[in-house]
């Protein structure tokens, strides 16, 4: 069937479009609201440090959950539960800047998130066919870079006029949306769990596999220079360049740009060079863009090199996760994505933490430029271990 005709995908790809553009929302809103409070880019990496210390918790468990539990169910009640956290910011926020209600809210709304994202990749292949999954990720990061594209530009003149808390609101309103969609939405059944295991279970198939062993890896060193990447750029555009939130919407919706991009041209590219030359390519292109921010002084720059920034991370990202899917048995996707995400996320809340204090400290300048070299070495080690394999029929890396 074609994609556009898929009723069920269609009616998934534009809830979720709605949900992401809320994503966007509150990420680029609770820093603004630290900064607005606090004026500390460290408090703004420790936030986002303990997001990703609750995502890399919550992946222990997360990944049995999409096995075990109804899929679609287990989505509308994370929206839900979303939806009531980020509301409540801006309830108790009428009564004056309440700093330790993000410290609560914001690390369990990761924890909802990352059992969202597990579920989420598990849903596609009940979709689509086994042939559409890389197409159908490509559409799926496309119509979510449209709504990170609208998202941060709206959150910024919305925050510039009444405050971020008020964008807050709207993500909670956002994810009450999704939820309604997704009830619309029918799955294929899923094959029966055939085991009982756990995490466990999903890293010992990781391991297994030579392509996607190598991938966790790398992409562990790679999460740890760059998870802390839009809070440096946030500071730098507030603090060194005296920018006001219009511009930090302008230059986060612009880095969406990159995944429009490059969504489209995966599954050709991935046909044309393989999985590994794609992944290579994509990720040193990052690296690159993301040492070259913090020596840029232009609003437009910036905007330019988060684009390809983003762009390298989507072709990348897309490539990857359609490889998981379609080599992982259906009944142990959600345990290996939970896996696969935790082992590669480990790193992440500390790297976060790192490069906002070495921001703060030594100025993003410097940091990025060590940063982004330092991801262009990651990536470049790839072609050393098995994800550098060439394109041939009996390769599935290639496919």
């Amino acid at each position: 069937m074609n994609l556009f005709r898929n009723r069920n995908f269609n009616i998934f790809l534009t809830v979720q479009a709605l949900s992401v553009a809320g994503d966007s929302f509150s990420a680029l809103a609770i820093p603004l609201l630290v900064l607005h409070a606090t004026g500390s880019v460290v408090q703004m990496g420790v936030l986002t440090g303990l997001s990703g210390a609750a995502s890399l918790v919550t992946g222990v468990f997360a990944g049995y959950l999409a096995d075990r539990l109804d899929r679609r169910t287990l989505l509308i009640a994370c929206d839900l539960a979303r939806a009531a956290l980020y509301a409540a910011i801006p309830i108790v926020w009428i009564s004056g800047p309440q700093i330790w209600l993000l410290y609560v809210i914001v690390p369990v709304g990761a924890a909802l998130g990352m059992i969202f994202q597990v579920t989420y990749v598990t849903v596609v292949p009940s979709l689509v066919e086994p042939g559409q999954i890389t197409q159908a990720n490509g559409r799926l990061y496309a119509i979510y870079a449209a709504g990170g594209i609208g998202g941060p530009a709206l959150v910024g003149v919305i925050s510039q006029a009444y405050g971020p808390v008020v964008a807050i609101g709207l993500d909670a309103a956002t994810f009450v949306v999704s939820a309604l969609g997704l009830m619309l939405v029918r799955l294929r059944p899923a094959a029966a769990p055939q085991d009982r295991g756990g995490l466990l279970e999903g890293a010992r198939f990781l391991w297994r596999q030579p392509v996607l062993r190598s991938l966790t890896i790398l992409l562990t060193f790679f999460i740890f220079l760059t998870a802390g990447v839009d809070d440096i750029v946030i500071y730098h555009l507030k603090h060194d360049l005296s920018q006001n939130d219009d511009a930090v919407g302008l230059v986060l919706a612009c880095a969406a740009v990159g995944t429009i991009l490059g969504a489209p041209l995966i599954a050709r590219i991935r046909k044309a060079i393989g999985f590994g030359h794609t992944w290579v390519s994509a990720t040193t292109l990052s690296g690159l863009a993301m040492g070259g921010v913090g020596l840029a002084t232009g609003v437009p720059v910036i905007a330019v090199l988060m684009a390809l920034f983003v762009f390298g991370t989507a072709v990348a990202g897309i490539c990857s996760q359609s490889f998981r899917q379609e080599i992982t048995p259906s009944h142990l996707l959600g345990r290996v994505t939970a896996a696969f995400w935790t082992i590669h996320y480990v790193l992440g809340p500390a790297g976060a933490a790192l490069l906002t204090l070495g921001a703060a400290r030594f100025g993003v300048a410097t940091v990025a430029v060590i940063a982004g070299a330092g991801c262009v070495l990651v990536s470049l080690s790839g072609l050393l271990t098995p994800i550098r394999r060439p394109l041939t029929p009996g390769n599935p890396a290639g496919r």
